[in-house]
C-alpha cells in the first residue's frame, strides 16, 4: 500500500474520523502534511503538552491543552480541517471525550478529518463503525533509498569520506529494508561513525544491525546465510531443480513474460534429512534475505497482543520483500492449537492463513513439517503454497554425496576416503546422521597422532542407531501419508 495515496484518498473523501496506528510519529506527521497540501488543507496537531495547534501558525489555540477542551474548540472552527491527536490512548478512556468525538464524527462537517494516531488499534466501542482504521506500512524501497541517498549526502557535507559503488548503496537500502525510516537513517549514521568511514564493508554491518533490532521482538530473526549454495546439499536433486528454475522468476525478465514469482513451498519427511538446510542454503543461492519465525514467540500475556505481534512481523516481511520466510516445523506453531488458549491459536492460524493467500509477490514461504500428518486440511490446499515435497531418506548415491561435502567442508580429501563402503555401510541413516558420524570420527582423531580415517568412521557408524530404526513405525506412516499427496524431493 502506498501511505501517502491512501491519506490523500481519505481526506479528499472527506472522512470524519479516522484512528491510525504508528510506531513512527515523524513520519506519519511528514506523509499526513503531504496528503493535506494535496487537498490544500490545514493540518491542526494535539498533543497533551502543547494543546492544539494550526502548522505555520505561532502558538496554540487557547486553552486547549485539555483533550476535552480541543475537541470543543473544532466545533467552533468554520474552515476545512485535518486535526491530527497524538498519543491519544489514554485520553480515550475518559467517557466525555469519547462522547465529543463521536458527535463530531456524526456531524460529519464537510472538509473537517479528525485523525485519532495510537501506537496500537484498539477502537472505542462507542466508535466503532465510526472510526475507520487506517495503519501505517513500513517504509517502501524508494522511500528508504530517500533516506540512505539524504544521509549518505549528509555525511559526505560533514567531511565522511563516502566510498560506495551504486551497486553497494542499492545493498545498503536492501540491508535496511522493513526498519522504520528513523531506524534506517540511525544505521547508516552508526555504521559511519563506526569506523569514521561508509564503504562495501559496512553493508554487513548494517544488515547485523537491522538483525540485532529485528530479534529485540523476539517473533521474527535475520538468519546469516553462511550455509553456501544449493549446490552445498546432498541428495533432494529433484527439489533443488525445482527451486533453481523457480528463482528465475523473481528476475525482471519473467514479469515482462508473464511469469508472477513463485509463493512457496511445504518440506515435509524425515527429520534430519536436510529440509532447514534447503531454507538456509535457498536464501543464498537467490541473494535474498532469510526470515526466521518462530510461532511459539508470537503468544503474548495480553487480548489481541498475539495477533497483532503476527500481522506486524508479517507487515515486516513484506516490507523486505524479495525475501524468504522461513517457518521451521510448522505443526508445532501455527498449525498447533486448543480451546485452552480462548482461541487465540485458531485466531493467529486464521490470520496467517489470509496473509497465505493474499500475501504480495516477492514473499517466498519455505515451511518445514516433520508430522504433515497433524496439518489441518486448509494448511495443504492448492494456493498456499505452489508445491509439497517429500524428503526422505538418501539413497545410496546420495550417502556418497553428503560424505564428501561433510569431508569438504572439515578441509578434508574425499578421494582419501572410501566413500562408497561408507555409503553402503550406512543404508538407512538420514543426512544429519551421516553428519554426526563424520564429527565423531574427528573427536576420535583430535585425541590420537591420526588424521581422521575411513576406519574412525566406521566404528562411529557402528556406535549408531539411526532413527529409521528406533522409529520405524512413524517414517513409515509418514512415507505412505505422502504416496500420492506429494512430490519426492529427490
Amino acid at each position: 500500500m502506498d501511505n501517502t495515496r491512501d491519506l490523500k484518498v481519505l481526506i479528499a473523501s472527506r472522512y470524519p474520523l479516522i484512528m491510525a496506528e504508528s510506531h513512527d510519529e515523524v513520519r506519519f506527521m511528514a506523509l499526513l502534511r503531504r496528503a493535506a497540501g494535496a487537498s490544500a488543507v490545514p493540518v491542526w496537531t494535539w498533543t497533551m503538552t502543547h494543546g492544539l495547534r494550526r502548522d505555520a501558525v505561532e502558538g496554540p489555540a487557547y486553552a486547549t491543552l485539555e483533550a476535552d477542551k480541543a475537541l470543543q474548540f473544532i466545533a467552533t472552527v468554520t474552515e476545512p480541517g485535518v486535526f491530527v491527536f497524538n498519543d491519544v490512548q489514554h485520553v480515550l478512556e475518559d467517557a466525555m471525550v469519547v462522547r465529543r468525538i463521536k458527535e463530531i464524527a456524526q456531524e460529519a462537517r464537510p472538509g473537517v478529518t479528525v485523525v485519532l494516531a495510537v501506537a496500537a488499534l484498539k477502537i472505542p466501542p462507542e466508535l466503532d463503525g465510526l472510526a475507520l482504521p487506517w495503519k501505517l506500512q513500513p517504509p517502501t524501497r524508494e522511500e528508504i533509498q530517500e533516506i540512505v541517498d539524504r544521509n549518505l549526502k549528509d555525511l559526505a557535507q560533514r567531511g565522511i569520506s563516502v566510498a560506495l559503488s551504486d551497486a553497494e548503496r542499492d545493498e545498503i537500502v536492501d540491508a535496511c529494508l522493513g526498519l522504520s525510516a528513523a531506524e534506517a537513517g540511525q544505521l547508516v549514521q552508526e555504521a559511519a561513525f563506526d569506523d569514521g568511514k561508509v564503504d562495501a564493508a559496512d553493508v554487513e554491518y548494517v544488515r547485523k544491525a537491522k538483525a540485532e533490532i529485528l530479534g529485540q521482538g523476539g517473533v521474527l530473526e535475520l538468519v546469516e546465510t553462511t550455509a553456501g549454495s544449493l549446490d552445498q546439499v546432498g541428495g533432494v536433486e529433484r527439489l533443488k531443480e525445482w527451486l533453481r528454475v523457480r528463482g528465475k522468476a523473481f528476475e525482471p525478465a519473467a514479469r515482462d513474460f508473464g511469469l508472477d514469482p513463485p509463493r512457496g513451498v511445504l518440506l515435509t519427511g524425515v527429520p534430519g534429512c536436510g529440509k532447514s538446510l534447503v531454507a538456509r542454503t535457498l536464501a543464498r543461492t537467490w541473494s535474498m534475505p532469510l526470515l526466521l519465525l518462530d510461532p511459539a514467540r508470537l503468544y503474548g500475556p495480553y487480548v489481541g497482543e498475539s495477533e497483532q505481534r503476527l500481522r506486524d512481523s508479517l507487515a515486516t516481511v513484506e516490507a523486505m520483500a524479495p525475501a524468504v520466510l522461513w517457518i521451521d516445523e510448522i505443526e508445532k506453531g501455527l498449525a498447533a492449537g486448543s480451546e485452552a488458549d480462548s482461541g487465540v491459536s485458531q485466531r493467529l492460524r486464521g490470520t496467517f492463513l489470509r496473509w497465505m493467500q493474499d500475501r504480495p509477490q516477492g514473499v517466498f514461504l519455505v515451511a518445514t513439517s516433520n508430522d504433515v500428518t497433524s496439518l489441518p486440511p486448509e494448511f495443504l490446499r492448492r494456493g498456499r503454497f505452489d508445491e509439497i515435497f517429500f524428503v526422505d531418506l538418501p539413497n545410496e548415491t546420495e550417502r556418497e554425496r553428503i560424505f564428501e561435502l561433510h569431508l569438504e567442508r572439515r578441509k578434508r580429501d574425499p578421494a582419501k576416503f572410501d566413500v562408497e563402503h561408507l555409503a553402503r555401510a550406512t543404508d538407512g541413516f538420514s543426512g544429519a546422521e551421516i553428519e554426526a558420524t563424520v564429527v565423531g570420527a574427528l573427536y576420535r582423531a583430535f585425541g590420537t597422532t591420526a588424521d581422521i580415517s575411513t576406519e574412525q568412521i566406521l566404528q562411529e557408524i557402528e556406535g549408531t542407531v539411526p532413527l529409521s530404526r528406533t522409529r520405524a513405525e512413524d517414517i513409515r506412516k509418514l512415507r505412505a501419508w505422502a504416496q500420492g499427496r506429494t512430490i519426492p524431493a529427490s
